[in-house]
């Protein structure tokens, strides 16, 4: 909500922050593997309290770290 509301007031600086602090990070873990644009969204909405089942076959779930990485991004944003 933050990034939206920085994209309508042409805040460059907010914009900037969270392009660099959240999103990129967001898109190295995405990156890695195919599938993981289903993956990481899975494993955000459980980091966050809601219910999401694994992902099915052939993809693969985050790992661990990466699991804790987008812990931390999601953290360092607060809630939204």
């Amino acid at each position: 909500m933050e990034f939206y509301r920085a994209i309508i007031a042409d805040d460059h600086a907010i914009t900037g922050r969270l392009i660099d602090g959240f999103f990129l990070p967001y898109l190295k873990i995405r990156n890695r593997k195919a599938g993981y644009a289903v993956s990481i969204v899975k494993a955000g909405a459980k980091l966050v309290g809601h219910d999401a089942s694994p992902v099915r076959t052939p993809l693969t779930d985050l790992t661990g770290e990466e699991m804790e990485q987008l812990d931390a991004l999601i953290k360092k944003l607060g809630a939204q």
